[in-house]
This record gives C-alpha cells, structure tokens and sequence, in this order.
C-alpha cells in the first residue's frame, strides 16, 4: 500500500486521506500526506471506514489485503467490502484496480 501511495502521492495529496492504524502511520512517515488515522483494523479500524462510507465522508476505498493469506479479522474485511458494495462505493483491493481507479478521478 505505501509503495503504491508513494506512487500516487501527488493526486492523492488533493484528497482527505483515511486508513486503519498501522496503514495510515507508514502512509503518513513515508509520505508527509496527512492522513486521518483510525484504530487498527482488527480492533476496530476497518468498521470505522465502514461508518465513514455510511455517513458519506468516504468516496473510495483502496484496501489491499492478500486472499492467501489468512485474516483474523476477515469477518471484518467482508464488512467492508459489503459496506462498500450496498453504498456503491469504488473499491479496490489490489494495485490494478487502484490504479484504474486513481486515473479516472
């Protein structure tokens, strides 16, 4: 995710940037961008995200996780992701479609 930040830097710098805890600290030390912080995902952070999407502060999501690889808080993450899908919300959950995403805004 910070490669893929640090690569989008410019565009993403004119938009309120929000992410999960630990996210959203290497986003912010690597990046200087200023990033609203939540709690980490596992404790909270992703559903945070999930009420920023309901209330209508959050227009994108980009959240890349690695379906390999098991999550202890998937039950979370599919939070998310329907979250995002009943507020028809573009979600990108890996580089490719981020980068579709970020070239059309």
């Amino acid at each position: 995710m910070v490669e893929w930040v640090k690569a989008n830097q410019t565009k993403l710098s004119t938009y309120n940037l929000f992410a999960t805890g630990t996210t959203g600290l290497k986003i912010k030390t690597e990046t200087q961008l200023p990033v609203t912080r939540f709690k980490s995902g596992p404790l909270g952070g992703d559903q945070q995200i999930g009420a920023g999407i309901a209330e209508g502060t959050i227009h994108a999501v980009f959240f890349f996780w690695d379906p390999m690889a098991p999550h202890p808080h998937d039950v979370d993450v599919k939070a998310l992701l329907r979250i995002a899908a009943v507020y028809d919300i573009p979600m990108a959950c890996n580089r490719a479609t981020a980068n579709l995403i970020i070239q059309s805004l």
